[in-house]
C-alpha cells in the first residue's frame, strides 16, 4: 500500500469529524473524488465564493508561510498546502549561495501533514521545522508537491544578539482582503525595504462575514504573496479566527477554526490552556508576546494566560517587550473598553514595563499614551515623566467603524475610515514607530527612547498629513463615510 493510500482513510475520518463538529450541511459525496464539498450554510443559503473558484488545492505547493521559532536565530518553520497526492511534508534546505546550485548541498527535511476539508475538496497542510540554524545567516528552501518542487525561497535567521531591524505591524486584514487590503500590504513591502518580521493583530480573515472560509484564506495568502514565504509572520488570533459551533442545547460556542493550526507552524511555548494560539519569540533584542483575547474572554483561559504573560515578561532579557493581541484594552470605536482584558492584563503591562501593546478589533486607528487623555499625557511628558506602555489600535482591511465619544480627547492620535500599516525600526536604545496610509503617506509617528529612568516618548518632527475623520456622512477622502457605528 502506498503512502497516499495509507493517508486516505485518515483524511476521510478527520474530514468527516470536522464537518460533523461544525454542523455544516453538505451534499452527497461526488463520485469523482469521494469527498464532500460544502456549498451552503446551515440555513441553506449559498456560500459566497471568489470569482472563478481560484483556490482549489493543486499538485504544486501554495499558501507557503514562514514563521519564527521561539529562537529565530536558530529555528524557523514553514507551512504549505498541496492536494492529497503529496502525502508527506517534504522540504529542501540549503545555505544560500550566489550561483544556481542550491540543490547540490541541500538537505531533505520532513515534517507533519494534516488534512483540512473545504468547499474545494480535501487538501493536506504540511509543516516543516528548520532547527539547528546558524544566527544571522541566509538560507534557501523549497517545498514539495506531487508534481514537483516549488521555487527556492530565502530567509535570514535573526542575529543572536540585539541588532537593529525593521518590522511591519498590520491591524485587521479581515474584509476586502484581496480587493483592498492587498494594496496596503504590498505598499508596505514595496516602500520600506528589509522588513524582517510581520506581526498581525488578529482577524486575518472574516471567517463568518464575506466569503467561504477557504476563499478568505486563499485571498489572505495571495495578498501577501511571496513576502509571507520569506519574511517570518507573527500572527495573533482574533475573534474571527474562531467559528461559532451550535451545541446540542442550541447554544453557540467558540471553536478555533480548522485553518489556523494548519496555516501557521508556531512556537509551542505558550500558556498551557491556550497552547495553539499563545507564544513568544525573541528577535534581536525584542520579545514579542502573543496572547489570545477571544480564548481568555470566552473560553475561560484568562487566568492561565495572565500568569503565563507575567512569567514570560519576568523572564525576558530583551531590550524591548512588545505584546500582541486582538481585543484592545482601550477602544476607539466601541462604547466601552474591553473590561476583562483591561482588568487582567493592563496591571501586568505596567508592572513589567511593557513598551508597545499592538491590537486590532476596532477598525479605526488609535495611539494612546495615557488613560487620562492626550492633554494630560502631553503635560506629563513636558514635566519629565517617563512613558508607560503605548497602546496602538490599527486596521488594514476595508471594514471601518466610527470613532467613539472618547476618541476626541483620550488618544493622542486617531483616524477613521482609513486603511493603515505601521513600520517599526528597532535599535537597542530607540524604537521608531511610524504609521502610513494605504497610499504611503505618513500619518503618525513617535520615538521611544530607553533611558535609565524609563522610556521617553518623542513625537515625530516629520510632516504628517491632516487628521482623517468623517464629517457627518462625508468621509475623509470626500466621498461617503464608510465607517459605521459600533
Amino acid at each position: 500500500m502506498s503512502a497516499s493510500d495509507r493517508v486516505k482513510p485518515l483524511i476521510r475520518l478527520v474530514i468527516g469529524s470536522a464537518l460533523a463538529a461544525f454542523a455544516v450541511p453538505v451534499p452527497a459525496q461526488p463520485a469523482a473524488t469521494g469527498f464532500p464539498i460544502v456549498t451552503q450554510t446551515e440555513d441553506g443559503a449559498p456560500i459566497p465564493r471568489s470569482a472563478g473558484l481560484p483556490y482549489a488545492p493543486k499538485n504544486l505547493p501554495d499558501r507557503i508561510v514562514l514563521t519564527p521559532g521561539a529562537d529565530p536565530a536558530r529555528e524557523m518553520a514553514i507551512a504549505f498546502r498541496t492536494d492529497t497526492a503529496q502525502a508527506v511534508a517534504e522540504a529542501q534546505l540549503a545555505l544560500s549561495v550566489d550561483g544556481p546550485t542550491l540543490e547540490e548541498k541541500a538537505k531533505l527535511v520532513t515534517g507533519t501533514s494534516m488534512p483540512v476539508a473545504s468547499s474545494y475538496g480535501p487538501a493536506l497542510y504540511h509543516q516543516v521545522r528548520f532547527t539547528g540554524l546558524t544566527p544571522d545567516t541566509v538560507y534557501a528552501y523549497r517545498v514539495k508537491g506531487a508534481a514537483g518542487w516549488s521555487e527556492w525561497y530565502q530567509f535570514r535567521t535573526a542575529a543572536a544578539e540585539a541588532k537593529p531591524f525593521r518590522f511591519l505591524y498590520l491591524g485587521d486584514v479581515q474584509n476586502g482582503i484581496l480587493t483592498y487590503a492587498s494594496r496596503v500590504i504590498r505598499q508596505a513591502f514595496h516602500a520600506h525595504g528589509d522588513i524582517r518580521l510581520t506581526v498581525h493583530a488578529g482577524d486575518l480573515v472574516g471567517q463568518r462575514d464575506d466569503l467561504d472560509h477557504d476563499d478568505e484564506w486563499g485571498e489572505w495568502n495571495q495578498a501577501g504573496g511571496y513576502n509571507y514565504a520569506i519574511v517570518p509572520q507573527v500572527p495573533a488570533t482574533g475573534n474571527h479566527e474562531y467559528v461559532d459551533v451550535v451545541q446540542p442545547d442550541g447554544s453557540e460556542a467558540y471553536r478555533l477554526g480548522p485553518y489556523w493550526p494548519a496555516q501557521f507552524a508556531l512556537p509551542t511555548n505558550g500558556a498551557d490552556a491556550a497552547k495553539a494560539t499563545t507564544y513568544y519569540t525573541d528577535y534581536q533584542g525584542v520579545r514579542f508576546i502573543v496572547l489570545d483575547g477571544t480564548s481568555a474572554i470566552n473560553l475561560g483561559t484568562m487566568k492561565a494566560q495572565t500568569d503565563w504573560l507575567d512569567a514570560t515578561l519576568a523572564s525576558s532579557k530583551a531590550n524591548w517587550n512588545v505584546v500582541l493581541f486582538h481585543q484592545p484594552v482601550f477602544t476607539c470605536a466601541r462604547p466601552n473598553d474591553t473590561k476583562e482584558i483591561k482588568a487582567a492584563w493592563k496591571p501586568v503591562f505596567e508592572k513589567r514595563k511593557v513598551d508597545l501593546v499592538l491590537q486590532g478589533h476596532d477598525h479605526c486607528y488609535s495611539r494612546l499614551t495615557g488613560e487620562a487623555g492626550r492633554e494630560a499625557s502631553a503635560k506629563a511628558r513636558a514635566d519629565g515623566s517617563v512613558q508607560g506602555p503605548v497602546y496602538l489600535v490599527s486596521v488594514t482591511g476595508s471594514k471601518m467603524y466610527r470613532l467613539n465619544d472618547r476618541a476626541g480627547r483620550q488618544p493622542d492620535k486617531v483616524a477613521e475610515a482609513t486603511e493603515l500599516y505601521q513600520i517599526v525600526d528597532v535599535e537597542p536604545q530607540r524604537l521608531k514607530f511610524r504609521t502610513y496610509t494605504a497610499s504611503g503617506r505618513l500619518y503618525d509617528g513617535f520615538d521611544l527612547e530607553r533611558t535609565a529612568a524609563g522610556n521617553r516618548l518623542h513625537e515625530t518632527t516629520e510632516p504628517t498629513i491632516a487628521a482623517r475623520t468623517c464629517s457627518g456622512e462625508t468621509g475623509p477622502d470626500g466621498g461617503r463615510c464608510v465607517a459605521r457605528g459600533k
